[in-house]
């Protein structure tokens, strides 16, 4: 602005001041030649006093300010206020435009610089690029940080479909990023082929990704990066409450993991129910070492005439992931009754996730199964047809119960009658009257499905059908029978919609063995002489051998337990597809 220090305001004289404040390209011809006593001395044309250039909205202020006071400004109050206020509206503007142009480079650059260039899983031999964060805006960002924390959409209430988000963790190197995932509830068991919680870090030139998913939350995560990408992914279906998980920066040798998990591999952190489970996961095999104590509770050999059994921790809910086997055998001439005095595992419509399962032989792998239980309802008593069974409880990764406790009595074939309201087989093994003429022998001897004519069941006749599922054709056998009574699935049209998920594991090598197996359980071997086999648990154990350690590269646990199959080549027994 002008210095008008030198400018005197007279306040009788309105005359003074009509060529001081007026650009001189605006003034009347007559007015040039007046001077001004106090301001020029010149006899030539007047230059009036001019404020510094100062740019264009100066220049035009002045003109107004000048022709205050002069003729034909006797309005210029209102003009001069307005064109203020549009001038400083318009360098307002301006400044706000650039102000956001330069904010909006710095945010493309800082999400630009996220996303670095492909890196190469070792092992696998695919290219797998590093996610990018999304431009949708809702969940996901860049975190700075020494510590913080961020969870699902809507959490703790349930995440929105085709949800994608994508967290980078960034933390100033050396120093590493450590996760601790405090709550999970995402779609899917393993190995998360629908919603998932992804933790992908760099090492070098590949790409470590971990990849969670189920209702228990993982075991801390400690990285070996600076830098992490943490994505949540949901697909159409099924939602869950998703998750909430906190991070900090540890320095490198101070890895840590909760107070009840386990550490080995110099940082590999393990839940409770993962260390003495029978498989090692550690590289060290540290958590299969010294496990002589966890499973007395669990699984064993069981003889004498009579004895206990309980899920661990009973009447307490059991732990997760549990696999226990009991070996039940008595003397010879003798039969095995099993009671059950507790019974209350997760619910659920089919005995796929916790159950128990009684076998009437010396192993899971021969003989018949007198059934396979869950819920909250008693089983039936049970009894052997000679002097072995094995029971099998099973629990799953999800909700736990109080379990169950039972006792067994060995009964002499001599000495054995059963009530009036049972059957009885030739081995002395007792039946209840629902179990007669309903289509299956419980008797080994087929006795209760003999004489039924008069019965409502039809009697039994063989319901093989021709597999019509692509994937599983071109298998040893091309007969299937349904409802698989394993699975618990009705029809080959539930079979295909279900054997869809492993489909995107075709490019693995290891596929072709996988696939056999998977058929062989989905659409098991149809006999002739009635009813269904089972895979034989070779089948499994060269799946699990082959695929094991690509689905580990890719975070995938293994889906089966080859241990509750027939261990056997017998094609009576067991097929192989």
């Amino acid at each position: 602005m002008s210095d008008l220090s030198q400018v005197v305001v007279y306040s009788d004289s309105s005359d003074i001041y009509k060529n001081v404040f007026c650009n001189p390209a605006f003034e009347l011809e007559g007015e040039r030649e007046e001077r001004v006593e106090g301001f020029r001395t010149s006899s030539s044309t007047p230059e009036p006093i001019k404020p510094p250039a100062a740019g264009l909205g100066w220049a035009l202020f002045g003109v107004c300010v000048m022709r205050l006071r002069g003729p034909g400004c006797g309005c210029g109050v209102v003009a001069v206020t307005a064109v203020a206020l549009l001038l400083v509206a318009a360098i307002g503007l301006a400044l706000a435009l650039i102000l956001t142009q330069i904010k909006g480079q710095t945010v493309e650059e800082q999400l630009l610089s996220t996303s670095p260039p492909d890196l190469h899983s070792a092992g696998v031999g695919a290219s797998h690029t590093l996610p990018t964060i999304p431009a949708n805006g809702g969940c996901g960002g860049v975190l700075t940080d020494a510590e913080g924390s961020f969870s699902s959409p809507n959490h703790p209430g349930s995440y929105p479909a085709n949800t994608l988000c994508v967290w980078v963790i960034r933390v100033l190197p050396p120093s590493l990023v450590q996760i601790h995932v405090s709550s999970l509830s995402v779609e899917g068991p393993s190995p998360c082929l629908f919603d998932w919680l992804e933790v992908q870090e760099q090492i070098e030139q590949s790409s470590v990704v971990t990849r969670f998913c189920g209702n228990v939350a993982p075991p801390t995560v400690n990285t070996n990066s600076s830098t992490v990408w943490v994505t949540f992914r949901s697909d159409g279906s099924i939602a869950g409450s998703g998750f909430t998980a906190q991070y900090r920066t540890i320095q490198p040798g101070h890895k840590s993991c909760s107070r009840e998990e386990y550490m080995c591999d110099s940082g590999r952190c393990l839940l409770p129910v993962s260390v003495c489970d029978g498989h090692p996961n550690c590289q060290d095999q540290t958590d299969e070492a010294n496990c002589s104590h966890k499973n007395k509770e669990c699984g064993g050999q069981k003889s004498g005439p009579y004895g206990y059994l309980a899920s661990p921790n009973h009447p307490r809910p059991y732990p997760h992931q549990q696999l226990c086997i009991w070996y039940i055998s008595v003397e010879e001439g003798h039969v095995i009754t099993l009671s059950f005095r507790n019974f209350s595992l997760e619910t659920q419509d089919v005995c796929e996730f916790d159950y128990v399962e009684v076998h009437d032989s010396v192993n899971t792998g021969v003989g018949r199964v007198l059934g396979r239980f869950c819920g909250t309802s008693f089983p039936p008593d049970l009894t052997s047809s000679g002097p072995h069974m094995t029971v099998v409880f099973v629990a799953d990764e999800g909700v736990a119960d109080s379990g169950f406790n039972a006792t067994y009595q060995a009964v002499s074939l001599l000495d054995r009658t059963c009530g009036p309201s049972h059957f009885t087989c030739s081995t002395g093994e007792c039946l209840q009257t629902q179990w007669l003429c309903d289509g299956w022998n419980d008797c080994s001897d087929g006795a209760d499905e003999q004489g039924c004519g008069n019965s409502t069941y039809p009697p039994f006749t063989s319901s093989c059908e021709f597999i019509e599922v692509e994937m599983c054709q071109g298998l040893s056998y091309n007969l299937t029978s349904f409802p698989n009574i394993w699975l618990s699935i009705a029809d080959q049209r539930e079979a295909a919609a279900l054997l869809r998920q492993y489909q995107v594991l075709m490019e693995l090598a290891c596929f072709e063995p996988l696939r056999r197996l998977v058929c062989g359980m989905f659409l098991p071997q149809c006999s002739p002489q009635g009813g269904v086999l089972q895979p034989c648990r070779s089948v499994c154990s060269t799946a699990e051998q082959q695929c094991s350690q690509a689905l580990d590269l890719l975070s995938f646990s293994w889906p089966f337990n080859c241990h509750l199959l027939p261990d056997s080549q017998d094609p009576m027994e067991c097929s192989l597809p």
